[in-house]
C-alpha cells in the first residue's frame, strides 16, 4: 500500500496579532501558495476544510480550481464538504469543472459535517429536512443525487423546442473518473461501514463520535478494518482509499518552541468529551522532537492502516512557516511510517 501525506487547512483568517492570514483574501491566496510549496516538497495532497458562517474557508471549488491551475501533480481535496448546505446539481457542475481544470486530481470529502456556528445554518441556504428526516438523512440524499449527477445520470427533462426531442439530460461538464474520488467523512464505525457499502472512499479525522474505552488509534484502526471488510463484502471492484488526520508539530527551531514548545502536554493523550449531544473520543496531538514523533506515528495503529495521512496545519502562521513545518515532517517524520516523496503525476 502506497503511503501518502497531505496538508489539511481550515483556512482561518482574523485580524489579530501574529496572524499572517488577516483577511479572506489572505486565507485563499495563501492556500494556493501552500499547495505550490507542498508540491515542490513532494507532498501528495493539499486539502481544505469547509465551514459556513465563520471566518474560514467556505466555498471550495473556486479555490480548488485555482490550486489546480497553479500546480501539476498534487492531489487537491476537501475534508469535508457539509452536504446539508449543497445544491447537488450545481455542485456536480462545479466539481466537474474544477476537476477538469486540475487534470482530474480532485479528492472530494463529503459528509453530514460537524456542528456549525449557525443554528440550523443549512436552512438559511434553503435546505430543510423533510418531515421525519434528520440532518444526516438530508446530507445523504444530497450526496446520492450529487454522485448520480457526476456519474452521468439524466436528471432533467429536455425542452423539445430547443432539443427537438422529449428526452432527458445529464449535467455538463462531466469528468469521467470523478466518481471514484468521492470520500465520506465518517465519525463512527457504523457510518464507515455504510460508506463502504455505498462505494465511497473513507475519511476519518482526529475524533470519533463514540468511545469504547480503547485508545483512539486502536478505535480508528477498528473502524478502518470494518470499512475494508464491508467494502469486500459489497463486491466493489476497485481498491478503496482511506485517509486519517493527525496534528503533527515537530519542534526543531526557536520559532517552533515559541509557538508550540509549551502547553502541549495537555494534548499528548486522547481526550474524551461530549460533542453534538454524544460522547466522543479525540485523538492526541504529536508535538516534540522529530525522532520521537516519528516513532510514535510509526506505532499508531490507524496511521499504519490508512493509505493517506492528512496533517492539520496552523494556516494563520503563513505560507513560509507552514512550508517549513511540512518540510520537516517530510524529511524527518513521515519516512518512519513508510512515506516517500512524490514527484510523479497524481493518480486517481
Amino acid at each position: 500500500m502506497k503511503k501518502r501525506i497531505g496538508f489539511l487547512s481550515f483556512g482561518h483568517y482574523q485580524p489579530v496579532p501574529g496572524s499572517q492570514a488577516r483577511t479572506a483574501r489572505d486565507a485563499l491566496i495563501q492556500s494556493i501558495e501552500l499547495a505550490e510549496a507542498a508540491e515542490e516538497l513532494g507532498i501528495d495532497g493539499a486539502y481544505v476544510r469547509v465551514h459556513h458562517f465563520a471566518r474560514q474557508l467556505a466555498s471550495p471549488f473556486p479555490l480548488l480550481a485555482a490550486m489546480g491551475a497553479r500546480t501539476s501533480r498534487i492531489e487537491l481535496g476537501t475534508a469535508v464538504i457539509d452536504m446539508r448546505y449543497e445544491n447537488p446539481l450545481y455542485m456536480a457542475e462545479e466539481a466537474a469543472a474544477a476537476d477538469l481544470i486540475s487534470g482530474e486530481r480532485l479528492q472530494l470529502g463529503v459528509s453530514r459535517g460537524s456542528p456549525e456556528t449557525a443554528l440550523r445554518g443549512s436552512e438559511s441556504f434553503g435546505y430543510v429536512p423533510a418531515d421525519g428526516e434528520t440532518d444526516a438523512d438530508l446530507a445523504r440524499s444530497h450526496t446520492e443525487l450529487f454522485r448520480a449527477a457526476i456519474a452521468g445520470a439524466h436528471v432533467a427533462h429536455a425542452n423539445p423546442q430547443m432539443t427537438g426531442s422529449a428526452g432527458t439530460l445529464a449535467i455538463e461538464p462531466r469528468s469521467a473518473t470523478l466518481g471514484d474520488r468521492i470520500w465520506w467523512g465518517s465519525g463512527t464505525r457504523a457510518t464507515a461501514v455504510w460508506a463502504a457499502e455505498q462505494g465511497m472512499n473513507l475519511q476519518s479525522s482526529t475524533l470519533l463520535t463514540e468511545d469504547t474505552g480503547v485508545p483512539f488509534d486502536e478505535l480508528q484502526a477498528e473502524q478502518i478494518a470494518l470499512y475494508r471488510s464491508a467494502w469486500a463484502s459489497a463486491g466493489h471492484t476497485r481498491e478503496p482509499r482511506v485517509s486519517i488526520s493527525r496534528s503533527v508539530i515537530p519542534i526543531t527551531s526557536d520559532l517552533d518552541r515559541r509557538y508550540f514548545g509549551s502547553g502541549a502536554a495537555g494534548e499528548s493523550s486522547d481526550q474524551v468529551g461530549y460533542l453534538d449531544g454524544g460522547l466522543a473520543r479525540f485523538g492526541r496531538s504529536y508535538t516534540g522532537e522529530p525522532d520521537v514523533i516519528a516513532a510514535q506515528l510509526a506505532a499508531d495503529a490507524a496511521v499504519q492502516a490508512a493509505d493517506t495521512v492528512l496533517l492539520t496545519v496552523p494556516n494563520q502562521l503563513g505560507v513560509e512557516y507552514n512550508a517549513h513545518l511540512l518540510a520537516t515532517i517530510a524529511e524527518h517524520v513521515a519516512p518512519a511510517f513508510g512515506w516517500s516523496p512524490n514527484f510523479a503525476s497524481a493518480t486517481a
